[in-house]
């Protein structure tokens, strides 16, 4: 049982919060003094004991005694009733009170003593698990370093709290510190452990031009960031708000025993009361009010909800009401977006065609040189395949560009261009090359040509790449239960069946407008479904908005991705959906669990209270170990999804390519690679 001592409320001071986590509204929180405090009222307890076992006659004394450590022991527990009573509350605190009053008013001080102190040390093996099962979650606050090096005008240091960050200052990170405020690396460049941000738990390497979290931690190099979001604002500020606005909601089963528990406390004085008028044995009847502290049944819910949140935030799943947990185990459809979630959004190469006697290795050699001073995402995707294949590059003369075209170079003496097909007939390059294409270009194929010395030499076929872990994310969906996976997408048709039929998604829907996304996400619903709607959380927000469950992909530094669904996922690791609806079904069988072992406690307790098998000390002991069984039940969700801790999918052309990208050396890049 939760009960808080006078003492713990008043030396927590303003940093003191209060919390339902047991479901008896009380308060979480305890400090050093009062666990001196409770030390103190056991000694006098403990020395009653051992002055009558050595002194004979010395009864006087060892009563003294240990009314005095009942007295002490038990005016947190009474202090509490009563402020309980005053403000016209009746709940479980009341049973304990009456017991310990009862055992002191029939001189057994002992007994009195040993009763508070054992339902005061239940409160305090409660309260310390709870704060252990959500260290990982609290621990946030502490990762955002207090100060920060500020760069003046020039380009000095000076030192200042974080909390004076504003949004435009530039902060010079060194190796080893945290990240102060969100920002924007200007210059530098430098590994970050992020992984309480998006549970990934590889550095991940950064440079001039990506973004950084507050809260992560810089491994190598020197860097200088400018500052877009500060305080509250940074992506650990939401994060750690939503994880804690998590923490106050409550399933609809824990509202439904805080409803009941009114009642339960007057069913057990009126068990206590037939007892006493039955067998007329105060012992009986303290056992009774103590054993009949339901602490197992209502810790039974809110610590398996908090186990699961340290778990799910350990792998960058935001949760923002503990509802979602139990709803995830009821989800049977999934509706993705395809660009951004089921593909990384990024074009990568899936196919080299050279003409002629030029070698697929040659071809990615002249046109990665010819685009190397491009920003198109066609030239990264170049590049990219170039350095995973180790092909050298050649540093290109006169190079120049037509935005939206293609580009010219010299490469090695020779004059290249790459770009559309149109572009090069522009700059005179003559020849039916288009002709030997063999892609159907409406399934999502971008093609950029090369040619050299007015010739074409091939064409570089480019596609945004599926996640190589999305056919197995599906297929595990599949096997937990889901039975309907469907995919929409604003692209074109054809792009959306080729996508489905790689990742083996069995519905697809393409010239999809926002709004037709919302009305097929409400025609599934309307069939019965209970629908997850998994999504980039940007231009998908109706659609998360209109599911049962909105889950949104890489939601790291993205407000309007963390705000627009109920779940938001912090990196793009679509392995997580699984875990997800794993992690619900565990949660529920936990919670099941605490549920039946807590009702059976409750009742073999009573049972065995009322003829007189439990004194009231055993069952208080009891009552300890009942509530301990609960809490371990419950801890062990929290090491759920270990094994996701170091996943990284298998790098293709574009880091996650399909399995039938070229590989990374240019003797395996074949014209018929794709």
């Amino acid at each position: 049982m939760q009960v808080t001592s006078l003492l713990s409320r008043e030396e927590t001071g303003p940093h003191h919060h209060s919390g339902d986590g047991c479901g008896c509204g009380h308060d979480h929180e305890h400090s050093n003094v009062g666990l001196t405090w409770m030390l103190f009222g056991l000694v006098f307890v403990i020395n009653a004991f051992i002055v009558d076992w050595v002194f004979t006659g010395a009864h006087v004394v060892a009563g003294a005694s240990a009314m005095v450590g009942a007295i002490i022991l038990g005016y947190p527990i009474m202090v509490t009733a009563i402020q309980d009573l005053r403000k016209g509350r009746l709940s479980i605190n009341e049973l304990v009170a009456i017991a310990v009053l009862a055992a002191f008013a029939s001189g057994d001080y002992k007994t009195a003593g040993v009763v508070a102190f054992f339902m005061l040390l239940g409160e305090v093996i409660e309260t310390h698990t709870a704060e252990g099962a959500r260290a990982s979650i609290e621990s946030l606050i502490k990762l955002t370093p207090t100060k920060a090096r500020r760069l003046r005008a020039d380009q000095s240091e000076e030192e200042v709290a974080a909390s004076e960050l504003a949004v435009g200052d530039v902060i010079r990170v060194r190796p080893g510190d945290n990240v102060a405020a969100d920002g924007v690396i200007l210059s530098g460049q430098g590994s970050f452990n992020q992984a309480t941000i998006t549970g990934e738990s590889l550095p991940v390497d950064k440079k001039a031009g990506d973004e950084v979290f507050a809260g992560t931690m810089n491994l190598t190099g020197v860097l200088e960031i400018k500052v877009n979001r500060a305080g509250q604002d940074t992506t650990l500020g939401r994060v750690r708000e939503l994880i804690l606005a998590a923490e106050k909601t409550k399933l609809p089963i824990m509202k439904i025993v805080d409803q009941y528990m009114a009642f339960y406390t007057p069913l057990v004085l009126v068990i206590g009361a037939l007892v006493w008028a039955f067998t007329r044995d105060l012992d009986r009847v303290i056992a009774v009010l103590v054993v009949s502290c339901p602490c197992a049944f209502i810790l039974a819910t809110p610590t398996a909800m908090v186990a699961a949140l340290s778990a799910a935030a350990r792998l960058g799943i935001l949760i923002k009401n503990v509802a979602d947990i139990e709803a995830a185990a009821k989800i049977n459809a999934f509706v993705f977006d395809k660009t951004g979630t089921l593909t990384t959004g990024e074009l990568a190469v899936s196919r080299l065609n050279p003409l002629a006697d030029v070698k697929p290795a040659e071809l990615l050699r002249i046109a990665t040189s010819a685009e190397k001073y491009s920003n198109h995402p066609t030239a990264k995707a170049l590049a990219k395949l170039a350095t995973e294949a180790g092909v050298p590059l050649v540093e290109p003369q006169n190079f120049a560009e037509t935005a939206g075209r293609g580009v010219k170079a010299d490469i090695g003496g020779a004059r290249v261009l790459v770009g559309r097909a149109q572009w090069l007939t522009d700059n005179g390059i003559n020849g039916e090359f288009e002709k030997s294409v063999d892609l159907n270009i409406t399934e999502g194929w971008s093609l950029i040509f090369v040619a050299r010395e007015g010739r074409c030499i091939g064409w570089i076929g480019l596609q945004d790449q599926t996640r190589a872990e999305a056919r197995e994310v599906l297929s595990d969906l599949r096997e937990f239960g889901v039975r309907r996976i469907a995919m929409v997408s604003g692209d074109r048709q054809p792009v959306a069946a080729r996508v489905a039929a790689e990742i083996g998604c069995e519905e697809a829907q393409g010239d999809c407008l926002p709004q037709n996304k919302v009305d097929f996400v409400r025609s599934v619903k309307s069939k019965g479904y209970k629908v997850a709607v998994v999504g980039d959380g940007v231009n998908d927000a109706p659609a998360l908005a209109a599911g049962d469950m909105g889950i949104a992909m890489g939601a790291a530094g993205s407000e309007v991705a963390i705000h627009s669904a109920t779940i938001a996922l912090m990196n793009n690791d679509l392995r997580r959906l699984p875990f997800l609806v794993k992690l619900s079904q565990s949660t529920r069988a936990v919670i099941n669990q605490n549920f039946l072992f807590g009702v059976l406690f409750i009742i073999s307790g009573l049972s065995a209270a009322a003829f007189g098998w439990l004194t009231p000390i055993v069952a208080a002991i009891l009552h300890n170990v009942g509530s301990l069984i609960v809490i371990f039940n419950s801890a062990r969700l929290v090491r759920k999804g270990e094994e996701l801790e170091h996943y990284h999918p298998a790098p293709g052309p574009a880091g996650r390519g399909r399995p039938d990208a070229p590989a990374a050396t240019p003797e395996q890049l074949t014209p018929a690679a794709a």
